[in-house]
């Protein structure tokens, strides 16, 4: 099968096309015949050595997919060949299960069903962007575990970086099951995407009176912070928060300290709850699995300029040039076309 490889990390240039022997899938495990790979910013973090990736040993990018079950291993009952499948963090401590190739071999745990009315392509989209926001939307205090509608009725959130991928995410998830939604972008284009995704209400954060406005909207604060500066955006989110609102933070784009104003955050009981999707238990896997699947059934988690998330579409042979785009800072979602399929 045809496959991308790296064994020592660096920039897209380690990247090689190989040929690779199809494995048997073992114990837990399910054999996926890929048909769209999803490129997020762990891929290329990962490639470069930000991860650990081991040294000398053949690993294969990409942690997200979409495919078909091509085969089952002993033990596992809830796939069978021919299952429609999207994967999250498939390579995760397991570096020759990327999805930049034919076949993977990946533990089934890290597949989940994939509705029939729903494209590989949007299955490729989900993994890390929609279950990190799911994780998100799911922690606070007074709060569901698992999203489904309504379970977010009368709550208000707001996303920073509405326009990313898992800000689209979060923001669709937000309005499936609910909640009014605000989210914060940098300009104008980015705006549009935002309302696209779905998006009640858009705030420039670069207005010098953002936190006005967000105030405006949400006269007695917002319920729930999706975040992705967790330092830059600190003063902006401590300050639309009411008693025991969460703030949600995935990343800290731009690095800047996160620097906590205590005597608020204590007086509000205010809750920092920090979100990687790769260390979190296998219950809120499970109900992210389930509510992004519904979700995506409904409807709800479309892809394209239509509802703001551009697709940039490369043949696996390109591989290097998706992660470029990734790494390049593109906006939208970038797709590795693996396979031919109907989508």
């Amino acid at each position: 099968m045809r496959a991308i490889v790296y064994t020592q990390t660096g920039d897209s240039s380690v990247l090689e096309s190989t040929e690779r022997e199809i494995a048997e899938p073992g114990s837990g495990e399910i054999r996926v015949r890929i048909i769209v790979s999803g490129v997020n910013p762990t891929d290329w973090k990962t490639r470069r050595g930000s991860n650990a990736a081991p040294t000398g040993v053949e690993s294969v990018p990409n942690q997200d997919g979409a495919g078909i079950v091509d085969a089952v291993g002993p033990g596992v009952s809830q796939f069978a060949v021919g299952d429609r499948v999207w994967l999250g963090i498939s390579a995760w401590q397991r570096p020759a299960s990327g999805t930049a190739q034919e076949y993977t071999i990946t533990l089934a745990s890290r597949a989940f069903p994939l509705p029939d009315a729903v494209s590989f392509d949007e299955g490729a989209v989900f993994g890390v962007p929609a279950v990190t926001a799911h994780r998100a939307l799911t922690v606070a205090e007074d709060g569901p575990a698992q999203l489904a509608p309504g379970a977010l009725d009368e709550r208000v959130v707001l996303v920073a970086g509405g326009a990313g991928a898992v800000g689209h995410a979060a923001i669709q998830l937000a309005r499936w099951a609910g909640a009014t939604v605000i989210t914060t972008v940098s300009g104008a284009d980015k705006a549009a995407l935002a309302a696209a995704a779905g998006a009640h209400h858009v705030v420039s954060y670069r207005d010098p009176d953002a936190e006005q406005q967000i105030r405006a909207l949400a006269p007695d604060g917002v319920d729930i912070v999706v975040e992705v500066a967790a330092g830059a955006n600190a003063a902006l989110d401590q300050a639309v928060t009411h008693p025991r609102s969460t703030i949600a933070s995935y990343g800290n784009d731009g690095g800047v300290p996160l620097t906590i104003e205590f005597g608020r955050a204590i007086s509000l009981n205010l809750r920092y709850q920090f979100v990687l999707i790769y260390t979190m238990g296998p219950a809120a896997w499970a109900a992210a699995g389930a509510a992004i699947t519904a979700a995506a059934a409904d409807g709800a988690l479309g892809i394209g300029d239509e509802t703001g998330l551009p697709v940039h579409r490369y043949p696996l042979e390109q591989t290097a040039a998706a992660h470029d785009a990734v790494e390049g800072g593109v906006v939208g979602k970038v797709l590795i076309e693996v396979a031919e399929a109907v989508r």
